[in-house]
């Protein structure tokens, strides 16, 4: 996974066919989707439950490119070597989740993936300030976690903050929560590069018919560009 800062579309299987995980990631990516994003839920730290390390490696093999799984979940230092060995890329841990996100980050690179902290919608920027140079990541929630399809929430002055925060080190600012055209120019010109977009990204298509897929990707990865800088 080398690093750059422009902009990827990271689809999350959430809105995806649940019966066809494999056939979806390989549509998606046909499709132009940079990432493949994995919502993975307890029904602890929020209330819904999804999927495991299992379905995790079941569907690596289906994925190209870079499998990007998102832990929303509590505790999480006991299941790090569990989605590390399925496959994952990057594993994002919460920094509400535990009382040690700098272990867990320790942990997660030395499991072989790399590290992100997420930023739930009432947790500032300056919560991640001294993990910066043990982050490969970090996820700013534009919802609150636990369910797709909820309305954005504007959370550019976080962005911005962090974005100055980072300065030249290579870490990535992830959005994920109403990423649609609409909302995706106000956080890629915040400062974000990563846009994890769940119905926004599969609405009106299917593993049949995987064309509309393609469309929307375009369609947000445009919006994105046309301010990024």
């Amino acid at each position: 996974m080398s690093f750059d800062r422009s902009i990827k579309i990271a689809p999350s299987i959430l809105a995806a066919d649940f019966a066809n995980f494999g056939a979806e990631c390989e549509a998606v990516e046909a499709q132009g989707a940079d990432w493949v994003h994995v919502d993975v839920m307890d029904g602890h730290f929020v209330p819904n439950i999804t999927f495991g390390p299992a379905m995790c490696a079941a569907i690596r093999p289906h994925i190209k490119g870079v499998m990007d799984v998102h832990l929303m979940i509590s505790p999480v230092d006991p299941y790090i070597d569990a989605f590390a060995a399925a496959g994952a890329d990057v594993i994002t841990a919460h920094v509400e989740a535990g009382p040690h996100i700098h272990r867990t980050l320790q942990a997660i690179r030395a499991a072989g993936a790399k590290a992100g902290v997420a930023l739930n919608p009432g947790t500032p920027a300056e919560s991640v300030a001294h993990l910066l140079d043990l982050t490969d990541l970090i996820c700013v929630m534009t919802v609150n976690p636990g369910f797709g399809g909820q309305k954005f929430i504007d959370m550019g002055d976080k962005i911005r903050t962090l974005r100055a925060m980072i300065g030249d080190r290579p870490v990535h600012i992830e959005i994920d929560g109403g990423v649609d055209p609409k909302t995706a120019p106000l956080v890629a010109q915040a400062g974000a590069d990563v846009l994890v977009a769940g119905s926004a990204a599969f609405k009106g298509g299917s593993v049949s018919n995987p064309a509309p897929y393609g469309e929307n990707i375009r369609a947000i990865r445009a919006a994105a560009e046309g301010v990024w800088a």
